[in-house]
C-alpha cells in the first residue's frame, strides 16, 4: 500500500475509535436492567496499583493503531475494521443486557496524590463504572494480537495479558471479566478468518 493510502487508513482507524466510544458511552447510559455488581475474595485480593493506568490507557491505544503498518490491501483494511465494528456489536449486546457495574468503592480508592491516580481519577471521569462485562480492554486487546500474531509471532499475546492484568489492578474490572473478553475478542477473530476464507 502506497504511504497515502496508509495515512488514509490511520486516520479512518482514529474515526473508528471516536466512533467506537459513542457506542460505548450511549450504552452506559441506556442500561436495559439495573447493573449489578460481583465481587469476590480474589478480587479483594488483588491489589490496587494505580500505576498499571500507563498500561490500561497508554499501550492500548498504539498497539491499535500499529495494526494498520501491517495491513497489505484496502481490502484487508476493510475486513479488520468489520472485525473490530463486529466486536463492539457483540460487547454492546451484553452491556445492555447483562450490565455490570464495579463497586464505588472502589473508585474512592483513589486520592489523586500521585500522577497515576490523578490520570486514573480522569480515565474514571470518562469512563462509568458500569459496561464491566466483559472486559472490552481485554477483547480489543486480544483481537488486536491475533491479527498482528502473523507477522509478530507469538510474544504478542504479551499485549491482552497486560492490558488484562491492568484491568483488575486499577480495579476498572473484576477478574471475571478478563476470561469473557479475551474469548469473544478470539470468537470474532475467528469470524473474520471465516470471512476471509470466504
Amino acid at each position: 500500500m502506497s504511504i497515502a493510502a496508509r495515512c488514509i487508513n490511520l486516520l479512518l482507524s482514529v474515526v473508528l475509535i471516536i466512533g467506537a466510544y459513542q457506542v460505548y458511552f450511549w450504552c452506559q447510559r441506556r442500561c436495559l436492567f439495573a447493573p449489578r455488581e460481583w465481587s469476590s475474595c480474589l478480587d479483594e485480593r488483588i491489589p490496587y496499583m494505580p500505576v498499571a493506568v500507563w498500561v490500561y490507557s497508554l499501550l492500548y491505544y498504539p498497539a491499535i493503531l500499529y495494526v494498520n503498518v501491517v495491513m497489505k490491501s484496502a481490502e484487508q483494511f476493510n475486513r479488520v475494521a468489520c472485525s473490530y465494528l463486529l466486536l463492539l456489536a457483540l460487547q454492546a449486546g451484553f452491556f445492555l443486557l447483562l450490565p455490570v457495574r464495579t463497586p464505588s468503592a472502589w473508585r474512592s480508592a483513589d486520592a489523586g496524590r500521585t500522577p497515576s491516580e490523578r490520570f486514573l481519577a480522569l480515565v474514571q471521569r470518562f469512563d462509568a463504572p458500569t459496561n464491566s462485562f466483559p472486559s472490552m480492554h481485554t477483547s480489543v486487546a486480544m483481537l488486536t494480537a491475533l491479527h498482528l500474531a502473523p507477522g509478530l509471532g507469538p510474544g504478542v499475546f504479551l499485549f491482552p495479558a497486560l492490558i488484562g492484568a491492568s484491568c483488575v489492578l486499577t480495579k476498572q474490572h473484576y477478574l471475571v471479566d478478563i476470561p469473557p473478553g479475551a474469548a469473544l475478542g478470539w470468537v470474532v477473530y475467528e469470524a473474520y478468518v471465516r470471512m476471509l476464507a470466504a
